[in-house]
């Protein structure tokens, strides 16, 4: 217990430290919908790119890439390597042709979230694209959040030595009770914290490694020797691995919790900047999470973390062992709190988009009249309560398959939203009947193929992906978009992306 007092007072300092956050922006509100949901559309350059970063990357690029990299040290090849490069691309291409467009729209259109700029994009008069929107948001969403109270739990329970049940319901009260307080401009301001300190500890890490190791510099060479990027050869299964690998990429334009980032920062204009700095942390922090991997490789390395060759479940905890190996215990909590961080900036945020569909997309358009403000924000804080709730209880079912659930739930939303997305964005002739079509075409070719387990082959975003796009490009040569006040809204946001 002696040795575990460092790290446990860095975590519940650190714990404490998101809790007063909430708090600060709770004391702060103005009791305003848009301000709860949406920060205002206030956020400056930094903390928007360093949220939206922070919510993407969870625990996942502390543990499962480092993990499935390790594992690739007997001579298997680079397929995760190419999932970083793939998810590198994905988020340069996001900033660039999703992040001001979807600024600009979705204040034209007063919208607040995914499903409501759909259906006010294309002023859906049937309501199914709004719903439809909501229902794969909650679903995705819950279950996703579930995934990271389990790895929360699992770090709890691993670190600090407690039940796995009071570490996941401990990890729920903490991440619940600052969103519930705080909300957006909590959420966000708590993941500038978290992205700055995952940033830091994927930088030390590696670096401590090499500092008590300074043969292991030979790890390059290792990686040269024992891996290749084709191990079969360059075949047809071996392409579409690569390909299948690089498709995460396509995910970012679905996915609504980083997606109403974009929507929220205060100015357009400050756009650029933010994509240099998301640039940056990302490339970094996806460079540096694969040296982990290699660095860990030489057989002297994984004699130091675990005196043999991990399973694929023991190599996840290559960050985690470094810490316990090469650093004192202060820092060591300080450096696992990061990890919780990564766990905590991607549950925040799909909490409150969850919260937010609810309250915009549902109770809003269900009620027989206007809401006050106040309420409503009350209404949305209770969702975010009654989510986590849900939440928690598949999450204390002890899920094992986390990577699994994470892919599926991305690959869903990068289906069902991201070529809608793209198309509302740059297509005038797109019209709501075509933009539906295409959200239950991706969704339905995505589920089709992981249920037929052709998922083996290629990751099912992308057939469900192409299968959207196809139905977007197919829907606007049979009908376009004949409604003037929609086409002189298109028009009226080109204009304003060309002006300066």
């Amino acid at each position: 217990m002696k040795d575990m007092l460092p790290t446990l007072i860095a975590f519940i300092g650190y714990l404490l430290f998101m809790l007063a956050i909430g708090f600060f922006f709770m004391k702060r509100s103005s009791g305003r919908l848009d301000e709860y949901l949406l920060g205002r559309r206030g956020l400056g350059s930094w903390v928007t790119a360093m949220s939206a970063q922070a919510s993407d990357m969870s625990g996942w690029l502390l543990m499962g890439l480092p993990g499935a990299i390790y594992m690739m040290r007997d001579g298997g090849g680079w397929g995760d390597i190419w999932c970083a490069v793939g998810l590198a691309l994905g988020t340069l291409c996001n900033w660039l042709f999703v992040a001001p467009r979807l600024r600009v729209y979705s204040e034209k259109t007063g919208s607040m979230t995914i499903p409501s700029y759909l259906a006010n994009r294309f002023r859906d008069p049937s309501g199914a694209m709004r719903m439809l929107g909501t229902l794969i948001t909650l679903i995705f969403f819950t279950v996703y959040v579930s995934t990271g109270l389990v790895a929360a739990g699992k770090l709890f329970e691993s670190m600090l030595d407690i039940d796995y049940r009071i570490a996941v319901g401990a990890g729920a009260v903490v991440i619940l009770s600052y969103t519930f307080m705080g909300g957006y401009l909590a959420v966000c301001w708590t993941d500038l914290v978290q992205g700055s300190l995952m940033f830091f500890a994927l930088i030390a890490a590696p670096a401590m490694c090499y500092i008590k190791n300074p043969s292991v510099a030979f790890a390059a060479d290792w990686a040269v020797r024992h891996m290749n990027a084709f191990p079969d050869g360059v075949t047809t299964t071996a392409m579409l691995g690569v390909t299948s690998a690089m498709a995460w990429g396509l995910g970012y334009f679905g996915q609504p919790h980083i997606l109403t980032r974009f929507m929220s920062i205060s100015d357009r204009r400050e756009l650029p900047k933010s994509t240099t700095i998301a640039m940056i942390w990302v490339v970094i922090s996806l460079g540096m999470a694969t040296v982990i991997a290699l660095l860990a490789m030489p057989d002297a390395v994984t004699q130091q973390l675990w005196g043999s060759a991990p399973d694929a479940k023991g190599a996840e905890k290559i960050f985690i062992r470094m810490v316990q190996v090469y650093f004192n215990p202060w820092i060591g909590g300080v450096l696992l709190a990061a990890l919780l961080s990564a766990i905590m900036s991607t549950i925040d945020s799909q909490l409150l988009v969850c919260s937010s569909t609810l309250t915009e997309d549902m109770y809003k358009c269900l009620a027989s009249r206007t809401l006050p403000e106040k309420r409503l924000v009350r209404i949305s804080r209770i969702f975010v309560a009654v989510i986590a709730l849900v939440a928690l209880g598949i999450a204390l079912m002890d899920l094992e398959t986390i990577f699994t659930v994470v892919q599926f739930a991305w690959g869903g939303f990068g289906a069902a939203f991201g070529p809608v997305i793209l198309f509302s964005l740059y297509s005038r002739r797109m019209a709501w009947p075509t933009a539906l079509a295409a959200m239950f075409t991706g969704l339905a070719v995505m589920l089709g193929w992981r249920f037929a387990g052709l998922s083996a082959y290629m990751y099912e975003l992308l057939p469900g992906f192409l299968a959207s796009t196809i139905a977007c490009l197919v829907g606007n040569t049979l009908s376009s978009q004949r409604d003037t006040a929609i086409l002189a809204e298109f028009n009226a946001v080109r204009n304003a992306m060309k002006a300066k």
